[in-house]
């Protein structure tokens, strides 16, 4: 069996080393291929890829949907995970959930949990804001299908939030990976601030977008309040209150954003 391990990037020489180390066990020896698809980085990122044996291809950006199926397209293993730049395999999750549980998939004689088209893997993700792991206010478990046969996925083309559409039977797993997101609030404001942008092009794609006092005041406001009390954020301490806060303001950044862009095209 030969895994394939996909990454795209774009300036990730502060992520993309610990991530290619995190795989390294899975790949090495023959055992598999790292395939990254970079849209023309500016820093260390190819280098360092390449120095852990990576195939690094440089593309024009086709958006995020569009750029991971394209890196899915160059993969020659049978199966396939795939990775963002600032994520990282955990050693339980490389030693257990995927050397072990890919040698049970791919067996003839499969133990009887599992399913003769299994296609898929789940698994949980920690999620980090400045440094400290989020454990509530939804962004645990945070389950992302990441490990796939072959043939049988593809990514949704989507501008953002874009997921891995598979076929068959997808087996949720306890292995995990980690999520290096927002180490500061200035790098969490830039991705608010980004996918705000393009979050307001895929409301206004769905339709004729007003000026909305609901949907820039009250909706931001209850997504604080849903996400910071009723589902426990407080409990993240001081990181949790910056996080539901400043996410509250990216959904009131992306209806108001909707609206300017609107009246833009009008």
């Amino acid at each position: 069996m030969q895994l394939s391990v996909v990454i795209i990037t774009y300036n990730e020489e502060a992520n993309i080393g610990r991530t290619l180390q995190s795989v390294h066990p899975l790949v090495s020896d023959g055992k598999g291929e790292i395939i990254v698809v970079d849209s023309g980085s500016t820093d260390q990122t190819v280098e360092i890829a390449k120095s852990f044996g990576a195939k690094v291809f440089v593309e024009e950006w086709k958006g995020f949907a569009g750029q991971k199926n394209s890196a899915i397209d160059k993969a020659t293993g049978e199966w396939i995970l795939s990775l963002d730049a600032d994520e990282e395999v955990t050693n339980e999750m490389a030693r257990v959930f995927l050397l072990d549980a890919l040698a049970m998939a791919n067996s003839e004689a499969k133990p009887k949990p599992f399913p003769y088209d299994l296609n898929g893997f789940r698994f949980r993700r920690r999620n980090y804001f400045l440094k400290r792991w989020v454990k509530h206010g939804g962004f645990w478990p945070d389950p992302k299908l990441r490990l796939f046969r072959r043939g049988s996925g593809r990514f949704e083309d989507r501008i953002v939030h874009e997921d891995l559409q598979v076929q068959g039977t997808i087996w949720r797993s306890k292995g995990e990976l980690i999520h290096h997101s927002y180490p500061t609030l200035s790098d969490y404001i830039d991705h608010m601030n980004r996918y705000s942008s393009l979050g307001a092009e895929m409301v206004v794609a769905s339709g004729t977008v007003r000026f909305s006092f609901i949907n820039i005041v009250l909706r931001p406001m209850l997504t604080f309040i849903y996400n910071y009390f009723f589902r426990l954020g407080f409990l993240d301490g001081r990181e949790g209150l910056l996080l539901h806060l400043y996410h509250a303001v990216y959904v009131s950044w992306k209806y108001a954003k909707a609206w300017e862009l609107s009246r833009t095209h009008k």
